[in-house]
C-alpha cells in the first residue's frame, strides 16, 4: 500500500482551486466596473438647441444622443437648463403624412442602444426661451431612472446648420 505524500495531494487539488480563485477575481473585477449587480451609467456628448425663428420664439427644442453601454434599459425622466423654466420631454407621433406631438413621461434608452433625439422623433421642448444666438453654448442637466444626472452642453444652431 502506497502512502500519499502531501505534494501529491497539492497536485490534484491545486488546479481546481486556482481556477476557482481566477474566476472569483474576474467576476469581482466585472462587478467593480459595473458589469454586474446593477445598470451601467448612460453616456452622452454635446447636443444642440434649435434657434427659434424671429417673431416665432414661443418655443424651441434641444436634442441629444444618449448611449447606454449596459444591458439594463434606462429612461430619460427629465431635463433642466441653465435658464430655468419647464422643459417637456416630447415624442412625435406620425399619422400618415400628418403628425402631432405629445408630452412623454419618459424617453427609453435601450440596453446596448441609444436614444437619438431628432426633430422627427423626440426632443426636449423649451417654452418661451430667452434670446439665443447661433454658436452659443447652453448648459443642461438630464435626469434618468437608473443613471446619475448628466451635465451637458448644447450648441445653439439654426435650422440650416442642424445635424442631419
Amino acid at each position: 500500500m502506497r502512502i500519499p505524500r502531501p505534494l501529491d495531494r497539492l497536485r490534484t487539488v491545486g488546479p481546481p482551486v486556482g481556477a476557482a480563485a481566477l474566476a472569483l477575481a474576474l467576476l469581482s473585477g466585472w462587478t467593480a466596473v459595473g458589469g454586474a449587480g446593477g445598470p451601467r451609467r448612460v453616456e452622452a456628448g454635446p447636443g444642440w438647441v434649435l434657434l427659434p425663428t424671429a417673431g416665432a420664439a414661443t418655443a424651441t427644442a434641444a436634442f441629444f444622443t444618449i448611449r447606454n453601454p449596459g444591458d439594463v434599459p434606462d429612461e430619460l425622466t427629465g431635463a433642466e437648463w441653465e435658464f430655468g423654466g419647464t422643459i417637456t420631454l416630447k415624442r412625435h407621433l406620425h399619422q400618415g403624412a400628418a403628425g402631432r406631438w405629445e408630452p412623454a413621461p419618459g424617453l427609453p434608452v435601450p440596453g446596448r442602444g441609444e436614444l437619438a433625439m431628432s426633430p422627427e422623433d423626440c426632443d426636449l421642448m423649451i417654452p418661451a426661451p430667452p434670446p439665443l444666438r447661433p454658436g452659443q453654448s447652453v448648459g443642461f442637466t438630464l435626469t434618468f431612472r437608473h443613471s446619475p444626472p448628466l451635465h451637458l452642453t448644447a450648441e445653439v444652431r439654426t435650422a440650416a446648420d442642424r445635424p442631419r
